[in-house]
Order: structure tokens, then sequence, then C-alpha cells
């Protein structure tokens, strides 16, 4: 059977005579803007901008409460703010020493803001919030467009509602843009799809989608191109050589806009350049297909935390490694399963029910060609996702929800199209069903949160799925008030965690969606997070299987223990300069009045104003000084940059005024045992004295023993 899906592209009216003026005037652009196309149902037009809006002001809604969020990317933030060339390289400081572990794009909209409106927390989380309604809009877009605005609404309200969504659209680091560019690249491909001849112009701007997301995240931005070039080749309407070489065009334009900036960074000459943040050998090229890359699957990521170790970091991955157990339910597990799997089950139904019911379509049908590229795209982003044995945090998730936000929305139009038919009634009872059942055991993992919502959401459920089964023969008004109430049931336990998670701040490199104890972020540890991570704690905090704390005030959830004060929110519980727990992994050093005064004296005189070991250590004083820090290490003190001669020179060039001892990240922790930080805190102890600054450990570099 078939879909009666109504034709991708409106039927082309003629052109009026020149001389025709007769009937009503055209609408203006605002009635235009509100009405939307002719075609469209009145409604059609204000929901989508109703949805739009509801969505911007959610995830407004107490942005300032995360401050910096991600001090690390936040003091890169500051430093492309402040230098151009910072900007370009996404260094960690504006005197370049050091760049992130990443490709700077993600960098580039929250520095320009900051360029233009000042250093601050709204400053850099508003370009988030922006690429979170954006990435609603482009799906809403591309399932309205073959499947109606319906199915457009119920794309968009599950995609802005899944917590990992809120949670990252409100957050500094690289997966909000990455989940906006793969979204357009999906949108651009289905568009290409719909042209009689294919469109080379539409599927180039896939290709340069994929080269800045690329530009966002390295090769996470490679997962969906396959499929997505699979789909293309074997399902556009142009001839097979054509298609051949549109394939070939959008993989040139896909090479340009995301090599240009790989090829200068390399052919620059590394003693003008910062070092390559998360690199052993200072180039991206290795970054990339190293720690960022092939060390993602295989678990051999040298420069880790903890370093390298072969696959599953030396634990076995698959038998629940540093970074938790692999295996097909992996994205169900008490550490994921709240974040993104609410509607899993169903989306996956629903994949299956709109490919049996295009099966017969044509070659060229552009209904099932969009179930195999969001269907496609989720199971080879699910697929990686469950059994990388690599570094895994929670929060990549949110890669998975925009397709299977469009999957649902395009699932149930086609599915409500069939409902007279009992096989697509039945599939669409069971989709509500399974959502219902799934929403029931989650909720059941945080029992304290609102007890009563499990069990109404499973009745509600059980009703309209009910309600649903008899859909096709009863009167309409009965079957759409089952389906809101199925789509309500499916929805309730996501909300509840979104707003959870948009009331409450989150700062950190380790961050979870929902209420305390709905997930642990994925540090070391089996089940993603600490060992027993994703099991609950007692109102300190304190694990109540007997596991470790969460270091420096951190809720097992990736939040604040305690709502961050004074000038620099977010950045660690601890005043003046310990570190930000496990190295300064979770979080930047918050720094006390005294240590910011010392800092800023004379600053100017110097290329840095201290140094540190650990790059969150360093964002912490740099956010709080505005003044250039040299994060010895990188990320967590691991990377050979710089070695103990070039420290060495730089000190007796005058360039550094001090040395930031004490913290986690300093010789004590992780950091400090990696790399030349360790050796390089060895000699400043033994040239340099000690002096307190409030809570923190100064050694001033300009005055040895």
């Amino acid at each position: 059977m078939t879909a009666p899906i109504p034709p991708a592209v409106p039927a082309a009216v003629p052109p009026a005579s020149p001389g025709a003026h007769a009937g009503p005037r055209a609408p203006g652009r605002l009635a235009r803007l509100w009405r939307g196309r002719p075609d469209d149902a009145p409604w059609a037009r204000p929901a989508f901008l109703g949805l739009l809006a509801v969505t911007t002001a959610l995830y407004l809604w107490n942005l300032s409460a995360s401050g910096y969020a991600n001090s690390f990317y936040s003091a890169a933030v500051q430093a492309g703010g402040e230098s151009w060339k910072a900007f370009f390289f996404g260094s960690l400081d504006a005197a370049n020493a050091i760049t992130v572990d990443k490709p700077p794009a993600a960098l580039w909209p929250m520095a320009l803001s900051v360029r233009l409106f000042g250093l601050g927390s709204w400053q850099i989380l508003l370009p988030e919030v922006l690429m979170g309604v954006g990435t609603v809009a482009v799906l809403y877009a591309a399932v309205r467009r073959r499947f109606g605005a319906g199915a457009g609404l119920i794309a968009g309200t599950v995609l802005a509602l899944t917590p990992v969504a809120a949670l990252m659209f409100r957050f500094n680091n690289p997966d909000a843009l990455l989940a906006l560019l793969m979204t357009v690249a999906a949108y651009a491909v289905l568009r290409a799809l719909e042209r009689a001849e294919g469109s080379t112009t539409w599927l180039v701007a896939a290709g340069v989608a994929f080269g800045f997301a690329f530009l966002t995240k390295t090769l996470q931005a490679f997962l969906i191109l396959p499929p997505l070039a699979l789909v293309y080749a074997v399902c556009a309407p142009s001839r097979p050589l054509k298609r051949l070489g549109q394939l070939g065009l959008a993989g040139l334009a896909l090479i340009v806009s995301g090599g240009w900036w790989v090829a200068l960074v390399e052919i620059w000459p590394a003693a003008s350049r910062p070092y390559v943040g998360g690199s052993q050998n200072n180039s991206f090229l290795e970054l990339t297909f190293g720690y960022n890359g092939l060390g993602r699957l295989n678990g051999d990521e040298v420069g880790s935390v903890g370093g390298g170790g072969g696959p599953g970091g030396g634990q076995g991955g698959g038998q629940g490694g540093r970074w938790g157990e692999t295996g097909l339910l992996r994205m169900f597990n008490d550490s994921i399963g709240g974040q993104v799997s609410w509607l899993l089950p169903a989306a996956l139904l629903l994949l299956v029910a709109g490919l049996v019911v295009t099966w017969r379509a044509p070659r060229t049908d552009t209904a099932r060609a969009a179930f195999l590229v969001w269907g496609g795209s989720l199971l080879m982003t699910l697929g990686v996702f469950s059994f990388m044995a690599g570094i895994f945090h929670e929060y990549y998730t949110v890669a998975l929800a925009p397709y299977l936000a469009a999957l649902v929305g395009m699932g149930a139009a086609v599915l409500w199209e069939e409902r007279n038919r009992l096989l697509a009634s039945a599939t669409l009872a069971a989709a509500v069903g399974v959502t219902a059942w799934w929403a029931w055991a989650l909720l059941g993992r945080v029992p304290d949160h609102l007890p009563w919502l499990r069990w109404t959401v499973l009745v509600a459920g059980a009703v309209a799925a009910l309600g649903l089964l008899a859909a096709g023969r009863v009167d309409r008004r009965l079957g759409l008030a089952a389906a809101g109430l199925g789509l309500a049931a499916g929805l309730a336990g996501p909300f509840v965690y979104t707003l959870e998670t948009l009331s409450t701040g989150h700062q950190g490199s380790i961050v979870t969606a929902g209420p305390s104890g709905a997930g642990f972020g994925g540090g070391p540890g089996g089940g993603g997070g600490f060992p027993g991570g994703g099991r609950r704690t007692d109102g300190a905090g304190q694990r109540t299987d007997g596991g470790m704390r969460p270091p420096n005030g951190q809720a097992p959830n990736g939040r604040r223990a305690q709502p961050p004060t004074g000038r620099m929110p977010g950045l660690g519980e601890r005043p003046g300069g310990g570190g930000g727990g496990m190295g300064g992994l979770l979080n930047g050093t918050a720094v006390g009045a005294e240590a910011k005064a010392k800092l800023l004296q004379d600053a100017d005189a110097y290329t840095w104003a201290a140094a540190t070991v650990g790059a969150q250590n360093a964002a912490g004083y740099q956010l709080a000084t505005e003044k250039p820090v040299m994060a010895i290490g990188g990320f967590n003190g691991s990377d050979p940059s710089p070695t103990l001669v070039r420290f060495q020179q730089y000190v007796a060039e005058g360039r550094i005024h001090y040395f930031l001892g004490g913290g986690g990240g300093t010789g004590e922790g992780m950091g400090g045992g990696m790399g030349g930080g360790s050796e390089i805190t060895a000699w400043v102890q033994e040239t340099f004295t000690a002096t307190t600054v409030g809570d923190a450990t100064f050694y001033d570099l300009t005055a040895p023993k």
C-alpha cells in the first residue's frame, strides 16, 4: 500500500496577464509571513511561528544560570574576542599558546558575539539558543514539504522537548552547531531529490554543510554522509552518470569548505601559530585521525584522560570500560536513556512502518527517500554511538534528536492517513503504547521526582493506544482526540525532564539533562560516568552506592550543587586556586578577589599574566581577569606543550609573570602527572618561592630563589 501524500512541490500557477488588476490586492509581506503558502492550511504558518516563539522563550529562560557553562570553551571564546589570530585558530588564550582540542567553527559565532557585546554568559550562550531554534525551523521545513504541516509541527516539537537538545542548545560545546549543520545537510539532500533531474545546487549546499560540520567536530560530521550519499545515488531522478557527477561536485564542495582551514593550519609555520591542542605532534591531521578519530572508536586515545591504553582505554569498552558498556542497548541504559531515548523505540517502529507503506512506490519517490535519509542517519549514528569504545559523553546523543524527531513526525502522518487499514492503526497504537511504557520505565529510575507522572503517562498512553486502534472506524474527532492524548502522553516525560533541565544551570565539561539522578556525566568508570555512574545520590551529593562523590561540589548529573555566585558563575566551588575537580576536568577554577587583584598587577607588561597546568585551571583565571593565561598541557595537561626548555625560555624572556600551583591539575592531580606539566611544576617549585594569595598558590617567575 502507498500513502496518499500530497506532491512535494505544488503545481505551477500561470502568471497573470500584464494588465490584470482585478480582484483583491496581494497581501503585504507581513501578512504573507503570517499566512504562509497559499496551499497551506490557515493554521499552519501561525502554528509554526508559535512553535519557534515557544522554543525561543523556553531556551532563553534562566539562560544565565549556567554562567560560563564549559569554561574551557568560554576561555577560547574570550581569547577570540580579543585576538583575531586566536579567533582563527581557536586558541585558549589571546597570546596563542595552545588551541582547543577541536577545530574552531563552533567558537566563531560566540566569539563574534563577545566582540560585539562584551564578555558575559548571555553573549556566549545566546548564539547556541539561536542554533537550537534554527534546527527546529529547518527540521520543520524538511518534514513539512513532503508530509504536511502537522508532521512538521510534531517533528519540531519532539526535537525542542528532547531533554539533551534543551541542554546542548543552551550550552557552549560544539554539539549545537553540529546538530544544526547535520539537519541542514539532510534538508539539502531532500531538496535535491525533489527536482526532475536532481539539483546540483542543493547537493553542493549539502557538501558545504558537511564541510563546516567537519570544522565543528571533525569526523563525527561524516557519520551520516554514507547513507545520504547512497540514498541520492539510488533514488535521485537523474541519469546514473549525472548522479555520480553531482555527488562528485558535492564532495568537492565538502573538501573545499572543510579543507581550507586545515590546509592553512598545516602549512602555517609551527613557530608562529599556537600548538594544536589534543595532538602529540602539533598536527591537526594527527588530532583528526587519532584523538578525535579512530581513538574514539577503538578507545586507543593517546593524550586522553589518563592517557592512552588500547581499546576501551585498557579496560575493555565492551565490558564496561572507562566510558561505559557498549552494545545495542547503550542508548537505553541508566546513564543515557533519559537524555534522548523517550521516543526512540517509536521512531524505529515508525521507520519500519514508513518503509513498508512506501515499499511499492517508484524508485524516485521522495516520501520513501525521506524515510531512508532520516532513518539511515539515525541508524548510522546510533550504531557508532552504541559500540564506540573511546570517549563518550551522554550529551553526544543530541546528534540523534533531529533524526528521531523527523521519523516520529513523518511516521505519524503516514500512518494517520492510512488509519482505515487495521495494520496501520495497530502500528500507530503500538508506537503510542511502547512510548508510554518506556516513559513509565524511565520515570521509574527517578521515583522521587513526580512519582504520580509515570502512572499517569502509562494510563493515558494505554487509553490513547486503544483509541487509535479504532481510529479508522470511529468519528474523526474521536480519532484526533486519541492521537492528541497519545502525543501528550509521549511528550509528558521529556517535557518534565526538559523543564528540569532549563530550571538549573549547568557548568563544566561533563553535563547531563533531567533531574538529579537521571544521568551521570560520562567520566572514568563504568556506566558512562564515575564508577557506577547513573546511580542515585543523597541530598548532599554523596554516592549512596559507596562510589566516589563528584568533586568540586558537582551534582551527579554534571550540575552545580549550589548556584554560582559572584563575578564568575559556574567556575568552581572553591575560592582561590582550587582545581575544578579531577585535575580541572569538570569545571574551571573559581578565583578569589585577592588572587584576581594580584594577577591584574602589571598584567599588560607580560605576554601571559600567568601559567598553570590544565586548561580548566587556566580558564578560570583567564575569565576572571580577561588576561591571557597559559594552559600547560592543554585540556587535561597531557599535551607536550610547552616543553620544559621552551617554558624556561619564556621565563627567561620575562613573558610569564606567575605560575599558579596548588590545583588538581598542577602536579598533585591527573594533569600534572602527564606530559610536560609535572616537569615544569617540579622545576618551578625548585626555582621559585611559593606565596599563598587567598586560597591560591602563586610563584613569581620574575623572582627566583
